[in-house]
């Protein structure tokens, strides 16, 4: 009896045989507990250390955030103030920096077809300054040949604004006209020692472009010799344990610069190609120039171009008068039209697509604190900060739409134990 009730008895290994199979291989009947199972349960709250105590839990916590949100506003400030401070090193280094991101692929090209690292860098910075050197000299030629028409009709159009002034709707006598010409003389003669400091002042910011370039060529050399070792031993002033992490957030957020200059590039060569092509068509004078003037302004975002945009225009309408300046402007705004809907878009990688907002307030900062040069830098630095963080926190990017994933779930057949054929054994 006790043998054959044993024999009735299922096994531990009948058990494991009979349970039920989990994960993607369970039955219908055990879907929806798992799909219960499977739901984030949240842990027991912490408990108040200081129940007793008459400020809230919540304004401590709220307290905690301040002052911590304070110290790094403060340190970032002091770290903003003390790089302006030192503005004629600083600016040199990023302008070899966002170069470097241009030239550092025909660096590379040349070093896989057995250049030497050094010679590589020597015939791009070269090339790079024939290229800045050629633009300058046929700008330069055109300024040269063309200002003086443009001077001439300049006049030409203030003589006919004083004229209209006297036989126009305001009817000005032609006293009252000398009478205020005679003021603006007087009011330049005043200032003349303020337009002489403002000029020696013009001669000290000379010498200073002149040293900043020599630092940024310098620079710029040792980023395309040696980018890599000085990477390297700018990581290795970080603790050991997080090199890794620093290393590879330093490796997207130059990939990202990269990618954002010269996609700027482009956008800037149409936008300067594109306004500068429609003034010459028009009979514009000083196209070359303008076209240049676009082509540098279009490195700052939304603004830029608009700016620059506004000096063809301003030029048409001196030049040409009203008509061809009000089809200049068109131009203008179809060419920025055709940047902002369909370039941007096409060129610019959704890892380094930042907000138009977010790209407005970049470059209205960078304005406010370092003029023209924070402008410029204000968005690159923006997106390399985008994406190192992301990195670092390990988020994804919002502009990246996530499809969701079908898993299909692999369901097998359960095999019914026989009865009978337990028994019998």
């Amino acid at each position: 009896m006790t043998s054959s009730g044993s024999s009735n008895a299922p096994t531990s290994t009948d058990a494991l045989d009979h349970a039920p199979e989990t994960g993607d291989e369970q039955g219908p009947d055990t879907e929806g507990s798992s799909s219960r199972s499977a739901e984030p349960e949240r842990g027991p709250l912490v408990p108040d250390p200081d129940p007793n105590s008459p400020v809230t839990r919540t304004v401590r916590g709220a307290a905690a955030w301040s002052w911590r949100f304070v110290l790094i506003v403060l340190a970032v400030a002091v770290a903003v103030v003390g790089l302006v401070q030192i503005k004629t090193v600083v600016i040199p280094v990023l302008v070899a920096t966002l170069v470097a991101s241009l030239l550092m692929p025909a660096v590379d090209r040349l070093h896989r077809h057995r250049v030497p690292r050094a010679l590589a860098a020597i015939l791009a910075l070269l090339g790079a300054v024939g290229v800045v050197g050629g633009l300058l000299t046929l700008v330069g030629a055109s300024i040269a040949t063309g200002i003086r028409d443009l001077a001439n009709t300049a006049w030409e159009g203030i003589q006919e604004l004083l004229s209209w002034l006297s036989t126009g709707p305001l009817q000005l006598s032609r006293t009252d006209i000398d009478a205020y010409v005679t003021q603006i003389q007087e009011s330049l003669e005043g200032n003349a020692q303020q337009i002489l400091n403002g000029a020696l002042s013009v001669g000290t910011s000379v010498g200073h472009v002149f040293a900043g370039a020599l630092i940024a060529l310098f620079c710029l050399f040792f980023f395309l010799k040696e980018g890599r070792l000085i990477w390297n031993w700018l990581v290795g002033l970080f603790p050991a344990t997080t090199r890794e992490r620093v290393d590879g957030a330093g490796q997207r957020g130059w990939a990202s610069l990269s990618s954002y200059a010269r996609t700027q590039l482009l956008v800037a060569l149409i936008d300067g190609v594109g306004i500068g092509l429609g003034a010459w068509i028009l009979g514009v004078p000083l196209a070359l120039p303008l076209g240049v003037l676009v082509f540098v302004g279009s490195f700052i975002p939304i603004v830029g171009a608009v700016v620059t945009g506004f000096i063809a225009v301003v030029v048409a309408l001196v030049d040409q008068g009203p008509l061809i300046a009000v089809v200049m402007l068109g131009v203008v705004l179809l060419v920025q039209q055709a940047e902002s809907n369909l370039l941007q878009p096409l060129l610019m990688s959704r890892a380094l697509k930042l907000h138009p907002v977010a790209v407005l307030l970049a470059v209205a900062t960078g304005t406010i604190i370092g003029g023209v040069v924070g402008a410029l830098f204000a968005v690159p630095l923006v997106a390399v900060a985008n994406t190192v963080v992301r990195y670092l926190t390990g988020s994804p990017n919002p502009f990246i739409e996530e499809r969701p994933r079908l898993k299909p779930r692999l369901r097998r057949r359960r095999e019914v134990p026989d009865k009978t054929a337990t028994a019998e054994t």
